[in-house]
């Protein structure tokens, strides 16, 4: 795969086309990649204990490596 962890990456295509992030990990069998601050979901959690507000967080979901190039070439 042409993405490792840490690098700085563009999307070429899709609803975040044209964001930068850093590559927080690659997921090698899937050819994927999960890019901070890319491909953000909404995720609902529910209260641990009594008392205790839910929440909705939100987490970067894993985008496909052919839809991402490197930033900055070295």
């Amino acid at each position: 795969m042409h993405i490792k962890k840490g690098d700085t990456v563009v999307v070429l295509s899709g609803d975040d086309k044209g964001k930068k992030g850093k590559v927080a990990h690659v997921i090698m069998k899937k050819g994927t990649a999960v890019v901070d601050g890319v491909n953000m979901r909404k995720k609902h959690q529910r209260p641990r204990q009594e008392n205790k507000k839910g929440q909705t967080i939100e987490i970067a979901m894993p985008i496909r490596a052919s839809k991402l190039a490197l930033a900055d070439k070295k």
